[in-house]
């Protein structure tokens, strides 16, 4: 039998259980609400986001090329905005107010390692992506340090008989495609300046092929599966093998005979981290591929650039050639380090074509930190540690309120008195990109280029004879699609004569 009082104990009992529970649930209901509030309240200071598919979101159409996408979102969503690829959510900053973090913040912020990990397979294992920031800054200052001015001068002689070797085997007139002269003719420069005589005159049959297998194992699939086991890879990484074979016999071969050379090899051999710890032969290897993919591609790209677009603009074209004219008339046939560096309008000419074509159309950055960005509106956005920062320059050099009439080819636009690259601030123009982790290889380029078409402009009458050429979106550096058709003829006299 049951007491009342037990009973009543029993109903005190339930009804505190009651109440607790229900206190729980309220809990949960109320903490649910502030934290659905609270969300509502932080995501309208996030970009927006551009509408994709659920789980793949945008990558289809990233897939299908990013600037066309650029172009289609930034007149709706404006200069900040965020798409949805798979996991990732990559926000895009465009425009020279936006990108100044982009381009500033430290690395503790902003880091480039995680999202070019995909390079470590072709530049190997010890360098550059493979290594801690602290490291990888001593090795950039191995670069800077190979590519001081009194370098450059060297190089510079290099860079003038590559081009006059060249050029000499072209007959008195002919066709050529120039897109595959020009991509030989930097190909042979760069192997003599950064790889050294050995491989230029002994082994650059071996080593250019060598360097086409691992640049054909750079596929956009390499991208999200750098060690995914298929034919090209697998190519790429025998490539890579031979390579670190070849060139630890030349190091082991300089160091033994005390030989020095005046190139970048020599540089990266005679470098030492902070501590006193001399390169690695791997290390120095991993470099070497390192700079030539950086180089490579990009001088040989806009050197083409730069052709089709003088050859199309005879206003352009003869402003260069009499600048030829005036240069020989002071300094004859000689040409040198300083004598390039007074080709202001060829140097202007190289620069409009490399800021309507950049080679890399996308720079990425992952973020490790919360940080606010404004536009040039007065609108501050939120951008969560997590995303990928993204900024184009093969977009944002052609906005509107930057560069007058931004489609068109105009290298007077960097004139003195018009400037347009500094009117709208430090990251304006950004082929190079900019601020901590600007391109170290750009003063190597331009002389390069300037070394090539000096030689061109002065020895031959140029005339384009294809339709002008067109963008190659598939290729991981954006370059030239079509063949670049030029009927040459030999001048029967120096330019100035």
């Amino acid at each position: 039998m049951v007491s009342l009082s037990s009973l009543g104990n029993s109903d005190f009992m339930q009804n505190k259980y009651v109440q607790s529970g229900f206190m729980v649930l309220l809990t949960i209901v109320l903490t649910k609400f502030i934290s659905v509030l609270l969300g509502s309240r932080s995501s309208k200071n996030l970009p927006p986001v551009v509408s994709a598919w659920p789980i793949i979101g945008g990558l289809l159409r990233f897939m299908k090329g990013p600037v066309v996408l650029l172009k289609e979102e930034y007149p709706k969503l404006g200069s900040v905005f965020t798409i949805k690829l798979l996991t990732k959510k990559v926000t895009f900053f465009i425009g020279p107010e936006v990108s100044q973090h982009f381009f500033k913040a430290p690395e503790a912020d902003l880091s480039q390692q995680e999202v070019y990990q995909f390079n470590v397979p072709t530049f190997g294992p010890g360098v550059v992506f493979d290594v801690d920031y602290s490291i990888r800054q001593e090795q950039f200052r191995f670069f800077t340090e190979a590519l001081r001015v009194n370098k450059l001068k060297s190089y510079v002689d290099q860079m003038v008989y590559e081009a006059e070797s060249y050029f000499s085997k072209w007959g008195e007139e002919g066709v050529v495609d120039l897109k595959y002269e020009l991509e030989h003719l930097i190909i042979l420069t760069a192997s003599r300046c950064l790889l050294g005589r050995e491989v230029r005159d002994q082994l650059f049959e071996d080593v250019s092929s060598l360097f086409h297998d691992l640049d054909s194992g750079m596929l956009p699939i390499s991208v999200i599966l750098p060690y995914l086991p298929i034919p090209a890879h697998r190519k790429r990484d025998r490539a890579r093998k031979k390579l670190a074979e070849i060139f630890t016999k030349i190091i082991h071969s300089r160091k033994q005979s005390g030989n020095n050379e005046a190139d970048m090899l020599q540089s990266f051999i005679e470098s030492k981290y902070k501590d006193g710890r001399p390169t690695t032969e791997v290390e120095v290897t991993g470099l070497l591929i390192a700079a030539l993919f950086a180089g490579q591609h990009t001088s040989s790209i806009t050197s083409t650039w730069t052709g089709a677009y003088l050859l199309s603009h005879q206003k352009y074209l003869s402003s260069v050639i009499e600048e030829q004219k005036d240069v020989m008339k002071r300094h004859g046939d000689k040409i040198d380090h300083d004598i390039l560096a007074e080709m202001d309008i060829l140097y202007r000419s190289i620069k409009e074509a490399l800021r309507l074509h950049p080679p890399l159309i996308v720079l990425l950055r992952s973020n490790h930190r919360d940080f606010s960005v404004t536009d040039r509106n007065g609108k501050e956005y939120a951008i969560p540690k997590g995303h990928i920062v993204a900024t184009s320059p093969a977009f944002s050099n052609r906005l509107p309120y930057v560069f007058k009439n931004p489609d068109i080819y105009d290298p007077d636009r960097y004139a003195p008195g018009r400037e347009e690259d500094k009117i709208a601030g430090a990251f304006s123009y950004i082929s190079f990109g900019g601020g901590r982790h600007g391109c170290l290889g750009e003063p190597f380029a331009y002389l390069q280029i300037k070394a090539i078409w000096s030689h061109l402009l002065r020895n031959f009458e140029l005339e384009l004879i294809s339709p002008f050429p067109a963008i190659d979106w598939n290729a991981m550096v954006v370059g030239v699609k079509d063949k670049v058709m030029v009927r040459y003829k030999r001048r029967a006299l120096s330019v100035d004569q």
